[in-house]
């Protein structure tokens, strides 16, 4: 009989904890769970009094070198007591280990764990938090550089688009919609003033879902995987576009997000010309992970992403939002 070949595993529990328990020399009674099996697989490790995050990257889905880039920026925000997840050394000295899957080798890391939990909702007060946050990662990271990818209008617009047309026929409403409001966002980026700008190395996926927040309000952020290098701007773009996306009454969340900009600025502060593109980069930031869903879709949950899907997400999340913003 023939034996097919792989494109994305789940590599079982057992293995997992029998792996880091090796590995890290954790306790016999150590346990693993499944609690994320996106592009990357996301591991909760419990053993005794501590508990660790096990990711372990996709196949062909980041390098070596990429990963070895993101763990040095972790280490960076570490020392320089930043509430960050960050990287956890194995019995020899290693932060990345690999496993040799049936699709493949894949790479694996074990982090620290973010005290807390995910909240979708909370007060002015973790908003203001969370911008002081942001701005002092900004602040270590302003002017520095990532062997990683550079965040341009190409990659956030135009590769984007290519991810997206092979999922959405030319001719649907929604499909034009985004190849025509595409160029006047290019234009937009293009024109806009760099000496304005701040650059350096940007999170690009700072929202609810990647943030835990304690009982005494401490927060930390993790998930650093799509770290690169651009305009500052794009994290706050980000988390803007994610509190549109959250709170539904305009008053509230235009209440929270000016804690987030007053807690931001009490550490950076934001020039007038990355105040205009916000709004605009918002928009790219939806285009980009939109590509980013099709562009992997055979470890995304694909059961969802058709065409009605794409639809509905470039008609109510990024129309809706480029018409409130733009």
């Amino acid at each position: 009989m023939k034996t097919f070949s792989v494109i994305s595993s789940i590599i079982s529990l057992s293995d997992i904890a029998d792996f880091v328990c090796e590995k890290y020399v954790l306790s016999p009674n150590t346990t693993c769970r499944l609690l994320k099996a996106g592009i990357n697989h996301t591991y909760r490790i419990d053993s005794d009094n501590n508990t660790f995050i096990f990711r372990l990257y996709s196949y062909n889905w980041r390098t070596r070198e990429e990963i070895v880039e993101e763990l040095k920026l972790l280490q960076l925000l570490k020392q320089n007591d930043i509430a960050v997840s960050y990287p956890i050394s194995d019995r020899s000295d290693n932060l990345i280990n690999s496993i040799n899957a049936p699709e493949g080798l894949r790479f694996a890391v074990l982090f620290s764990f973010a005290k807390g939990n995910k909240v979708l909702n909370f007060s002015e007060d973790i908003h203001f938090e969370i911008g002081t946050l942001m701005a002092k990662i900004h602040k270590q990271t302003k002017g520095l550089e990532l062997n990683r990818i550079t965040y341009s209008p190409e990659i956030l617009l135009n590769q984007s688009l290519n991810y997206i047309k092979p999922f959405l026929p030319d001719d649907t409403e929604e499909m034009q919609f985004l190849t025509s409001t595409r160029f006047i966002l290019e234009k937009e980026l293009l024109n806009a003033n760099n000496k304005l700008l701040r650059t350096g190395i940007v999170h690009m996926d700072v929202w609810f879902d990647n943030l835990n927040i304690s009982d005494d309000n401490k927060v930390t952020l993790f998930d650093f995987d799509f770290c690169g290098n651009g305009w500052l701007c794009l994290d706050i773009a980000y988390y803007i576009l994610q509190l549109h996306s959250t709170e539904k009454d305009d008053i509230e969340r235009n209440t929270k997000i000016n804690a987030f900009y007053k807690g931001y600025e009490t550490i950076e502060k934001i020039s007038d010309e990355e105040k205009h593109l916000i709004p605009i980069l918002g928009v790219c930031m939806y285009y980009f992970y939109l590509g980013v869903q099709c562009n992997r879709f055979e470890n995304w949950s694909n059961t969802f992403l058709n065409e009605v899907y794409l639809k509905r997400f470039i008609s109510v999340l990024i129309k809706d939002y480029y018409e409130k913003v733009i």
